[in-house]
């Protein structure tokens, strides 16, 4: 029997640990990352080096149809390539970071993003994180998780793993950045992702909401592995059913 290997979609707003949550899943089942915030910040960081102004559409959209965005497994997590160049480390200067939540409200570049995503996960055995997975670009997604905590929760992690002063949009690069800084920065980073006019930030209908708000990672960790963890086994109890009811199964099986 040929079935598409699973599909786990993971969304949430920024900070949320939808990153840290798809590498555990990632390694502990065997599963491919497909990190689409990492596609969103490649292309920005196309923009931005071209001097694109990231509030036109027609241009942004001109400017996806020339570029090409790879993600490729390692050992050490996904190689990000841009055109063929790795851009892996490039891609996390919070410049880019801001200018990826810019680009992505632009209805052509989701769109793009959207073909390019399913494209990528179309064969299954991945697990994928970003803002509209469950909802636009793998709704038929085997299981859905909807990762969020508060603004304040999300701003003192980030404050917290940082190792150092971290720089906000608003901020000189020199400036300390204060935890009220960075929940500010993310408080606008969510109003911009649940009101945008095209796949705004929300929960699927069947999405498992899991607020971390006053949880630690590892109770998270093991809540999500847990639910994956059933949904497999009733995955597989149900391929054994439908193998013994087919017409010649059971003598398949007995020659097996």
């Amino acid at each position: 029997m040929n079935r598409r290997r699973l599909i786990i979609a993971i969304d949430g707003p920024a900070g949320a640990g939808k990153s840290t949550v798809a590498k555990h899943l990632a390694a502990h089942f065997g599963l491919l990352i497909l990190e689409t915030g990492a596609m969103y910040r490649a292309f920005a960081l196309k923009a931005l080096r071209g001097g694109i102004d990231l509030e036109d559409s027609a241009a942004l959209a001109r400017l996806a149809v020339s570029t090409s965005i790879v993600l490729e497994a390692t050992p050490a997590g996904n190689r990000v390539l841009l055109d063929g160049t790795d851009v892996t480390g490039s891609i996390r200067d919070p410049e880019v970071t801001q200018a990826a939540s810019k680009v992505s409200v632009h209805p052509a570049i989701r769109a793009w993003m959207v073909d390019l995503q399913r494209e990528m996960g179309r064969a299954g055995g991945v697990v994928m994180e970003g803002r509209d997975i469950g909802t636009v670009v793998f709704p038929d997604a085997d299981i859905k998780f909807f990762l969020d905590a508060s603004p304040e929760a999300r701003g003192q992690r980030r404050y917290e793993q940082a190792s150092g002063p971290v720089a906000v949009e608003s901020a000189p690069a020199s400036e300390d950045v204060s935890q009220a800084a960075i929940t500010r920065e993310l408080r606008e980073r969510d109003d911009r992702d649940r009101n945008r006019a095209q796949s705004p930030l929300r929960p699927a209908p069947d999405a498992v909401i899991v607020d971390s708000t006053f949880l630690t990672l590892d109770q998270v960790l093991e809540r999500i592995e847990s639910i994956v963890r059933e949904r497999l086994a009733e995955q597989h109890l149900g391929d054994e059913r439908l193998a013994t009811e087919r017409p010649g199964a059971t003598e398949r099986l007995v020659q097996g």
